[in-house]
């Protein structure tokens, strides 16, 4: 059965693309499978998860939102930042309960990176934890991203948590020139290395290349 977690080495990475892309891939081999992005924030008062909606979208729309996305703030924060204003004291809970109601294969996605705080005792590498799934950890493809992914890796192993894959993604339309050494460094480090997936303007060609990416994951 087929479950990922994906993470990143910090916010804007490319998570959801890589999720969504993870579903779509999953649900065009014949299953159904569910998306779970438990916390959103930066959501307008009213106003739909855009993440979360993007997720629904690629696993085939089948979900209600309110079971991918269970816990939404206003402010663009950390979720633990944010639920300081409005404290939701069962929240991890429910988070956990939710996920236990899934069946067969699918996605759930953290907030940020493996560090950020859900609530004022869980971060994001707690709830990896507790679900017990293969990680895939996204992450910026140019300068720096040796030492935030070798960090992420280091606290993922500490919690002896699977490592399915680390993707690079480029973030801007600028050629990096640490990006050509990177991927062979990166799997010294013992892991594999996807992409680097290409910075794409138009969303459709950029999840097509998420898919690409990622296909060896579901094959």
């Amino acid at each position: 059965m087929r479950r990922f977690f994906v993470t990143g080495t910090d916010t804007g990475v490319g998570k959801t693309q890589a999720a969504g892309a993870l579903l779509a891939l999953l649900a065009r081999t014949g299953h159904r499978p569910f998306a779970f992005k438990p916390y959103e924030t930066g959501i307008p008062r009213g106003g739909v998860p855009e993440d979360a909606a993007h997720l629904r979208a690629c696993a085939g729309r089948w979900q209600p939102l309110d079971t991918v996305c269970l816990h939404r703030f206003v402010p663009p924060l950390a979720p633990g930042v944010a639920a300081e204003r409005s404290p939701r004291p069962r929240a991890w809970r429910q988070t956990l309960e939710q996920f236990g109601r899934f069946e067969g294969p699918g996605v759930v996605e953290g907030a940020g990176g493996l560090l950020v705080p859900l609530d004022g005792q869980h971060q994001v590498i707690d709830l990896a934890q507790a679900l017990r799934l293969p990680v895939v950890l996204v992450a910026r493809a140019g300068l720096g991203t040796l030492n935030h992914v070798g960090l992420s890796l280091e606290a993922l192993r500490a919690r002896r948590l699977d490592v399915a894959a680390v993707v690079l993604s480029r973030s801007s339309p600028a050629r990096d020139p640490s990006e050509a050494a990177n991927p062979r460094w990166l799997r010294k480090l013992g892991v594999k290395v996807l992409g680097p997936v290409a910075h794409l303007e138009d969303p459709r060609a950029r999840h097509a290349a998420f898919e690409r990416a990622l296909r060896p994951l579901i094959s």
